[in-house]
């Protein structure tokens, strides 16, 4: 039997498994479970937007001051 044969016949069998694996072993989530899932993961991203940017702005405004400092001394 040539190789490539060999390698179909493997990728078929590989895609059957898991199509009968996706439709009868897995649990997906129900609607509901769904919805929560996506809020929490909407309002988690928000506050670490919201996040990152009070600390970025934080650290830019130290940084510029300290900057600022360093060339007010030598003028």
């Amino acid at each position: 039997m040539p190789v490539q044969n060999i390698i179909m016949s493997s990728l078929i069998d590989f895609i059957k498994g898991s199509y009968t694996e996706f439709t009868t072993k897995v649990e997906w989530p129900k609607w509901a479970e769904l919805q929560s899932s996506t809020v929490v993961v909407a309002v988690t991203s928000v506050l670490l937007a919201l996040f990152t940017f009070a600390v970025d702005t934080g650290f830019s405004t130290i940084i510029k001051n300290a900057v600022g400092s360093l060339i007010n001394m030598f003028n």
